[in-house]
């Protein structure tokens, strides 16, 4: 009898998690090693089972992340997931040991910006200013594919590919409009032409056309999540700051700050149009049904990555990567304790006052 009663207990609590919960969509920016923040909010939301998700939009990093996610999930639940990430991140930092970028006498912390001082960052980032990745990189050799195939089988990834919607920004190079990679379109190379950063890598060539990073286009595109899911609650993970208090005066900090501008400007575009047909929605001008109104939410890291230089989006150092996941995991926690409540019902973002 007991045992029948602790069964009948867990059946119950199992169906007021599944009455309670909520799905949402995600909207994961890039940013090289940075994009471990965001392995950090999702380790976080795959703990939580009331949290279900539906869709991915995702840029550069956060395609890396999404494409693991999405694997990890379709092979394993959440724990697959959740051992995925880890998996992807642990096997950039170990590629990553060659690299002259890395710090090999001391380890950053994360308000350390030494490595842009260091002279390998310094030659490597004038290198790069004056040859092409065609020139440098003749053999178009980039470890970030084996890493790819090594955590993800890409074939059963597309067999399974509506369990979770995934999109997948990049930059079409010839005419510069927004390529969105979709269902059995998700590969290897589409993963890695939304992280192709033009003055590093050589585009990234799919079925005749070349590709550059999302980011200039969709950083990443919102309106993927509008149009193909069903949930109205879209998840922002930032990984550029938008405000900066001080005014960069070095030429590194001023072309960071300008690739965040240019990196953030097409999500701006966005929001402006999602909050004036909220707008419409809410003053009864639109009432036929025919637009829904998208709920916006968002886990900022200005506080973390405002501390951080463009170099460090390099350092793929095991013991930085982890604490941008752990800062990422308390950013999660701290969201979902102060908002989960409101999923479903508002948005939890002031639109017009960070976006417009």
């Amino acid at each position: 009898m007991a045992a029948a009663a602790q069964r009948e207990a867990r059946v119950t609590t199992q169906a007021a998690r599944q009455v309670s919960g909520k799905t949402i969509n995600l909207a994961l920016q890039g940013g090289g090693a940075h994009g471990a923040f965001t392995w950090g909010v999702l380790d976080r939301l795959l703990q939580d089972e009331r949290i279900a998700i539906e869709g991915i939009a995702a840029t550069s990093a956060g395609a890396m992340n999404a494409t693991a996610f999405a694997y990890g999930l379709t092979v394993g639940g959440r724990q697959g997931a959740r051992s995925a990430l880890t998996e992807f991140w642990r096997r950039v930092s170990k590629v990553a040991c060659w690299s002259p970028l890395q710090p090999s006498l001391f380890d950053l912390w994360l308000e350390d910006d030494s490595l842009s001082h260091s002279p390998a960052f310094v030659v490597f980032d004038l290198m790069a200013r004056v040859l092409s990745p065609y020139e440098f990189n003749p053999w178009n050799w980039n470890p970030l594919g084996a890493v790819l195939n090594e955590s993800v089988d890409f074939n059963r990834l597309r067999e399974s590919a509506g369990e979770i919607k995934l999109f997948l920004c990049a930059t079409n190079v010839r005419t510069g409009k927004l390529k969105i990679f979709s269902g059995r379109e998700i590969t290897a190379d589409a993963v890695l032409a939304s992280a192709c950063l033009p003055f590093l890598a050589q585009a990234v060539e799919i079925d005749g056309e070349a590709y550059w990073d999302g980011g200039y286009m969709g950083n990443p595109a919102i309106f993927p999540l509008i149009y193909e899911c069903q949930s109205r609650d879209v998840l922002i993970v930032h990984i550029n700051p938008l405000n900066r208090r001080e005014i960069p005066k070095s030429a590194a900090d001023i072309l960071n700050r300008i690739h965040e501008i240019s990196f953030n400007s097409s999500l701006m575009r966005e929001m402006r149009a999602i909050s004036f047909v909220s707008r419409l929605i809410d003053e009864q001008k639109i009432n036929d049904g025919s637009l829904r109104k998208i709920l916006i939410h968002s886990i900022f890291a200005d506080d973390v990555m405002s501390r951080l230089g463009v170099a460090s989006k390099y350092n793929a150092s095991w013991r930085f990567l982890t604490r941008l996941r752990d800062a990422g995991c308390a950013s999660a926690e701290a969201w979902l304790a102060a908002n989960y409540d409101r999923l479903g019902r508002q948005s939890t973002v002031d639109l017009p006052a960070v976006f417009l």
